[in-house]
């Protein structure tokens, strides 16, 4: 699915990818009086197609990649990390398949760098379910407020910031607004998708005025920030040599895998799902965006298909009628009803049963009858849709620590809020402040922050040195593995003795090991 480009009008600050929104943004004025010393030039790209001997998009990327890859302390420990754990990228690469493709044609239409392809790698891991504890989402983690700026609609059908196509297009058309706001260097540009733009700017005037460099690498920034950009290069580098690393990623052919089809109404999601030979896990799990059992009524009217299922899809669609692509219940309205109370009974919202019956107010009178659409199928069919599953989180805050701040000169809420991972609502919900409050220097603030966060499940490979008594079966239980998977990445027999001291490999959730 493609969205419209969001039309920015001029004095619109923002912006933040992964984080909050921020509303304090310089003008354009400030913008402009903003010199870049030592930023990256303005890359382009080849506009030609890409070379009909490529076959895996890993390969069309290598070949694209333009952003120079600095010897520095950041980067090469994050490009040594990615060497030591190679499944991490294995694993990934696998959750790409789907999707890779799309974005690479999309980034190259565009003359955009390629190796934003690889920021899903950093933001979700390429988990289209994954959300935040900032109340971000998505394969590109968009916020609430960002998302609606450049487009995404969010409903109680339907939430953008999960489907895959849709996203893409507004987070590219965010990085292309970025890239121009902070004059044309990609650097700063991918630094303000995590942190915002205002905060990149200012770091740029602060070093102005102290006569400093004003390149990414001598500025002052938050220390997410200060590696999102170094995570990002050592992933370009690491990927651009993955054979001479010792890399493994599941090849992706270098042809379109998924078509955005255009429905033009709602639809069952298991209907869909039998019209395509697909289960409807198969289905939701290519279409992440839709939170219920069936499409929005509203729109989007697309779905996202298997492109060798399109074609049989289409011509199922095309034999049943619209009104025969949502099953319907005919309701009489009792003594006591609201129409509120209905939907809620019926799993379906006030809008839906509005716009089914073509009602104008909320207005219901008890012995008439109302059309509902629900869901035709067992609710095992939904799996996907409950709110059990949707959304997945990727940090949860286990444990807060309060935290009394004391406010500097030119700080903001947003900027206070960003620094230590909450939102602006929460910071003013905790000091009983507007949302728009002009903070004092010297103000004290009361900030419950968060004391440790639990990562999900990221595979990392580990050595292991044998202990005098250890067995195959008590090392693999010591770390949640099989002695099966221990013989594999060892390369070992059942039969074979362990010796002390000998040294074996492991594969394991590095979220579960000390550090």
């Amino acid at each position: 699915m493609r969205v419209s480009l969001y039309v920015v009008v001029g004095g619109f600050a923002l912006l933040t990818g992964c984080q909050t929104l921020d509303n304090h943004g310089v003008n354009q004025t400030e913008v402009e009086a903003v010199t870049t010393e030592n930023t990256v030039p303005e890359y382009y790209l080849a506009t030609e197609a890409p070379s009909a001997q490529i076959t895996d998009v890993w390969e069309r990327i290598r070949q694209g990649m333009q952003l120079p890859v600095p010897d520095q302390k950041l980067v090469n420990q994050y490009r040594d990390w990615y060497i030591k754990n190679p499944q991490h990228l294995a694993i990934i690469s696998e959750r790409a398949a789907p999707y890779m493709y799309m974005i690479v044609e999309e980034l190259e239409k565009r003359h955009l760098p390629i190796e934003i392809a690889l920021l899903p790698i950093i933001e979700s891991a390429f988990d289209p379910s994954a959300s935040s504890t900032g109340a971000a989402s998505g394969l590109w983690q968009f916020t609430t407020p960002m998302a609606s700026h450049f487009g995404l609609e969010m409903n109680w059908w339907y939430d953008g910031r999960r489907d895959v196509p849709a996203s893409t297009t507004a987070a590219l058309d965010m990085l292309e607004y970025l890239y121009d706001k902070t004059n044309n260097n990609w650097l700063y540009a991918i630094a303000a998708y995590n942190s915002g733009e205002s905060r990149v700017l200012n770091a740029i005037k602060r070093n102005e005025k102290k006569g400093l460099k004003t390149d990414f690498w001598s500025l002052d920034l938050p220390r997410e920030t200060e590696r999102y950009v170094p995570q990002l290069l050592a992933l370009a580098e690491v990927i651009k040599h993955a054979d001479e690393y010792g890399i493994s990623l599941a090849p992706i052919d270098n042809n379109p895998t998924i078509e955005v089809v255009d429905i033009d109404s709602q639809i069952d999601l298991a209907m869909a799902a039998g019209f395509a030979n697909m289960t409807t896990l198969e289905l939701q799990k290519l279409n992440p965006g839709y939170n219920r059992w069936a499409t929005s009524p509203l729109g989007p009217h697309t779905l996202v298909l298997p492109i060798d299922k399109s074609e049989e899809f289409k011509k199922a669609l095309a034999e049943t009628e619209t009104e025969d692509r949502i099953s319907w219940l005919r309701y009489t309205i009792k003594s006591g009803d609201s129409i509120g109370k209905i939907a809620t009974q019926h799993h379906t919202t006030v809008a839906a049963i509005r716009a089914a019956n073509g009602m104008k107010s909320n207005t219901i009178v008890a012995g008439k009858h109302l059309i509902i659409p629900v869901d035709a199928q067992d609710k095992q069919l939904y799996a996907l849709s409950t709110k059990q599953q949707l959304p997945k989180k990727s940090h949860a805050a286990v444990e807060s620590t309060k935290i009394a701040y004391q406010v500097k000169s030119g700080d903001t809420l947003s900027e206070i809020a960003q620094a230590h991972k909450v939102t602006v609502k929460q910071l003013s919900t905790w000091n009983k402040l507007a949302k728009n409050s002009k903070l004092q220097n010297g103000q004290k603030l009361v900030i419950l922050a968060p004391k440790e966060l639990e990562q999900t499940a990221q595979i990392r490979t580990v050595s292991y040195k044998v202990k005098s008594g250890d067995s195959l079966a008590r090392i693999a239980n010591k770390f949640n593995v099989t002695v099966a998977e221990l013989l594999e990445w060892n390369s070992l027999a059942q039969s074979q003795y362990l010796q002390p001291g000998q040294v074996i490999k492991l594969v394991v959730d590095e979220t579960k090991l000390s550090a």
